[in-house]
Order: C-alpha cells, then sequence, then structure tokens
C-alpha cells in the first residue's frame, strides 16, 4: 500500500488491488490501459474517510498478500520503439547503445512516452528531452536526489 497527497485529493494505494473480489466500489484505476494491479482509493479535499469501510480493503489485501496473490507483470511483452526514436538511432550509435543498456521497463517507459504524444512536434520535444536521459542511463520516472 502506500499514500500520495496532491493538490486537491488523496490517495491510498493498493498494489494488487485487481485482484480484489468483495471490496471493490472504492477503487479506481487511475490509469487505464497502463496498470494491471495497482488501484486506488481517492479522497477529495474535505471529505469524510468511512474507517469501517476502508477496514475492509486492508483485511482483503492482508488476506490476499498471506495467500501469496499477485499479480505479475508480462515480461514477455515486446517493446515497440516508435519510428521517430529509431530514426535518432539509425544516426547516433552511442544513444542506440545507451538505450540497449536501459533495462527493458525504462525502454518501455521512454518509447511509450514518444508513442503517447499525438502531434509530430510535441514527439520531438519529447526525444529532444529525453535522449541527455537516456545517455546517463536513468528512466523517464526515476527520482533526482
Amino acid at each position: 500500500m502506500g499514500i500520495g497527497a496532491f493538490k486537491n485529493h488523496s490517495v491510498l494505494w493498493f498494489f494488487q488491488e485487481a485482484l480484489l473480489q468483495v471490496n471493490t466500489n472504492l477503487l479506481i484505476n487511475a490509469q487505464e490501459g497502463k496498470t494491471k494491479a495497482l488501484r486506488q482509493i481517492r479522497f477529495e479535499a474535505g471529505s469524510k474517510i468511512d474507517k469501517q469501510e476502508l477496514l475492509k480493503y486492508i483485511d482483503e489485501t492482508i488476506s490476499l498478500h498471506k495467500l501469496g496473490k499477485e499479480i505479475k507483470p508480462d515480461l514477455k511483452k515486446g517493446i515497440f520503439i516508435p519510428s521517430e526514436l529509431s530514426g535518432f538511432f539509425e544516426s547516433n550509435s552511442e544513444l542506440k547503445k545507451a538505450f540497449s543498456i536501459l533495462t527493458p521497463g525504462k525502454q518501455r517507459e521512454y518509447a511509450e512516452y514518444i508513442s503517447e504524444a499525438k502531434r509530430d512536434e510535441t514527439k520531438q520535444e519529447r526525444i529532444e528531452k529525453i535522449i541527455p536521459m537516456i545517455k546517463v542511463g536513468i528512466g523517464l520516472n526515476d527520482k533526482n536526489c
């Protein structure tokens, strides 16, 4: 489980809650199509938290954990490199090598980041942003400490 605080709401994240069978009414998939197992309960600013209702989710989560239930990532899922990014690789072998050293998860993050852009200009801006990150071996969502 995890806790997050945002400008207008806070969330309680459950990392394997796609497995919940009984307590599902409050769960939200914040990134539909991206996350398989992660769900959250969102608390809007000023809303009251029903502790007894929340406890039901936590109890079922603990039961699932004790049973060893989990949704594992599909590690065989291929990585589609968008043509805009592969074009940069063709003209820059150093960048291509740096990208190949990254973990498959980091490679997928970058590839999806470019693919999700709708406009060509946005894709180019994103590529320019990520090139230095790839060269130093950090992932798109890595935190700089």
